[in-house]
């Protein structure tokens, strides 16, 4: 790399950060308190706006390193944790991003802050975007104790009573986890990459042994501020 592509791709990176800070700075954390939790929403924020933005900014770098430019990216579940590496894309590689999210207060809360700079947020399911992506992020979707409260509490808590648990309940969620998993899958390119929680390695084993599909699940893991799954890739051959 020449003196001044070097300065050029130093540039777009302080570029980047100024606008993840923007848009941390103009989010609207007591709104966004209730979304997140039950109670306590402003010493939450309090606690981990910091650690969100600068853990989600070495994700964002990670991920920088495996994307090529001016391809689409497929976010499922996106929230505050995907800023960093969203603006990332959009910014940097040129990327078309489509980030999705279920919960429309969450989604007004971040096109406002948002701006000129950020990328629009989508309220509904990623099933329902059109196109093929070749990269698909999805990160505590399938654990999601809201969306998937019986899958959830065996998979990633270990803590199911045996006498208490519903087991027509969890069928029902399994059912709805592989189908969203499979629907998400179809759009994604092969080659592809995913970014996933290892939380959720079972969910991709399962689709790329049922499809005969090769894949490879690198080594690193990269922390998250929020929930606390490490974040790994998956390259889809």
């Amino acid at each position: 790399m020449d003196s001044s592509s070097l300065k050029r791709t130093t540039r777009l990176a302080k570029r980047t950060t100024h606008a993840i800070s923007q848009v941390y700075q103009a989010l609207d954390y007591e709104g966004l308190g209730p979304i997140y939790c039950d109670e306590g929403g402003d010493a939450f924020w309090e606690d981990r706006r910091g650690p969100c933005q600068k853990l989600g900014i070495a994700i964002a770098k990670a991920l920088r390193d495996r994307l090529p430019p001016q391809g689409r990216s497929l976010y499922v579940g996106a929230g505050v944790p995907e800023i960093p590496p969203l603006l990332m894309e959009h910014l940097e590689l040129h990327r078309t991003v489509c980030p999705y999210n279920l919960r429309q207060e969450e989604v007004e809360i971040l096109n406002q802050a948002g701006g000129e700079s950020g990328t629009p947020f989508h309220f509904g399911s990623a099933e329902s975007a059109t196109g093929d992506f070749d990269h698909l992020w999805i990160v505590s979707v399938l654990n999601d104790p809201e969306e998937f409260p019986n899958l959830s509490v065996l998979f990633s808590y270990g803590q199911a009573d045996p006498l208490a648990f519903d087991t027509a309940a969890f069928s029902k969620e399994r059912e709805k986890g592989i189908q969203l998993f499979a629907n998400c899958m179809a759009k994604l390119s092969k080659p592809g990459l995913i970014t996933t929680s290892v939380e959720e390695l079972p969910w991709v084993d399962h689709w790329c042994k049922t499809h005969h599909q090769p894949y490879y699940i690198e080594e690193a893991t990269y922390p998250t501020a929020l929930v606390g799954d490490p974040i790994c890739f998956i390259q889809i051959e």
